[in-house]
């Protein structure tokens, strides 16, 4: 028998279409708790409503209240743990879970891009795929997964890509790693290994500014004169950014601000590869980092578990780029 903790936190898979407005909100009860699942009889489930929040409203805060309950289901005996959500956030509570904890035991995560009372509704049938690949073995050492539409996504790698479609889920330049069907549970790509460092608060200011053609450095000098703690730069291309730029964001690393950069691109890594100025070869010698695959939004994360560590600039620069 496996013994699955099922943590519902809101979301669309949560909600209900009003039939005269067509609004989709949060309903009075989770529909999710009364649903008659097709499971098999081997997985026994143990439900909470941990929270019921629309996924805009989730932050760090939540997510270390999952990751710390989920790490007292692990003392408790469970064999792995589900975790609806809404589809917004998903990606960075799931990548929240795992860089701190990730291969505690099986972490699955999974949402509907349609309420629950809507016409073709995907919630019900991605919960149950999900409660699925929690309990297989496969699953185990494999770190956070995201289910969604019959596919096993790393949550390292995995993004919201499309605004309703129900295949918004997507891992760009690598693909699922695995997929689900009727009768099987199938891991096609091994997930590579990750450092995992615990932490027990997530205060801290980290913006995230994403450069475009023309650009000029008056709001990175804004940010010079606030008290943030770190800054994530969505970069052109490979890695660069416009030469008007390099001034304020000196003046952010002679203060001893983390700056790390990813790329704006869909697809691809950043990388130090143009030598001019603003070119990615000048910024890597200033000393911004360079987190070479994964997006923006994971890579505030990563930098606010560094910052909530204490990590020195060496173990924070080592973190950031694995």
């Amino acid at each position: 028998m496996k013994n699955l903790l099922v943590l519902h936190t809101g979301g669309t898979i949560a909600m209900k279409e009003d039939r005269l407005t067509g609004g989709v909100s949060p309903d009075v009860a989770n529909p999710l708790m009364d649903a008659n699942l097709e499971i098999p009889a081997n997985i026994n489930l143990v439900v909470e409503d941990i929270f019921n929040l629309p996924s805009p409203h989730m932050t760090p805060v939540e997510m270390l209240q999952l990751k710390e309950r989920i790490q007292d289901a692990k003392l408790s005996g469970y064999d792995g743990v589900v975790i609806t959500h809404g589809t917004d956030t998903l990606e960075e509570t799931a990548f929240f879970l795992d860089t701190t904890i990730g291969n505690l035991l099986p972490i699955v995560l999974t949402g509907a891009m349609r309420s629950s009372n809507e016409l073709g509704s995907d919630g019900l049938y991605n919960f149950v795929t999900a409660i699925r690949v929690a309990a297989c073995d496969e699953a185990k050492e494999k770190g956070v997964l995201v289910v969604m539409n019959d596919e096993i996504h790393s949550a390292r790698y995995v993004t919201k890509t499309h605004t309703t479609n129900v295949a918004t889920f997507r891992t760009p330049t690598l693909g699922p790693v695995g997929l689900v069907t009727k009768s099987r549970i199938i891991f096609m790509q091994e997930v590579l290994p990750t450092t995992h460092i615990d932490v027990d608060t997530v205060t801290g200011m980290i913006p995230i500014v994403k450069a475009y053609a023309g650009m000029h450095g008056e709001l990175f000098e804004a940010l010079a004169q606030s008290n943030i703690d770190g800054l994530v730069i969505e970069a052109l291309g490979a890695g660069n950014l416009p030469p008007d730029t390099i001034p304020p964001l000196k003046k952010l690393l002679a203060q001893k601000v983390p700056i790390v950069l990813v790329s704006r691109c869909f697809n691809g890594i950043a990388e130090a590869v143009y030598d001019y100025e603003g070119g990615g070869a000048q910024l890597q010698k200033m000393g911004i980092i360079f987190a070479n695959s994964i997006n923006s939004q994971k890579a505030r994360l990563k930098l606010l578990i560094a910052k909530n560590r204490q990590l020195t600039t060496a173990e924070l620069k080592a973190f950031i780029e694995q």
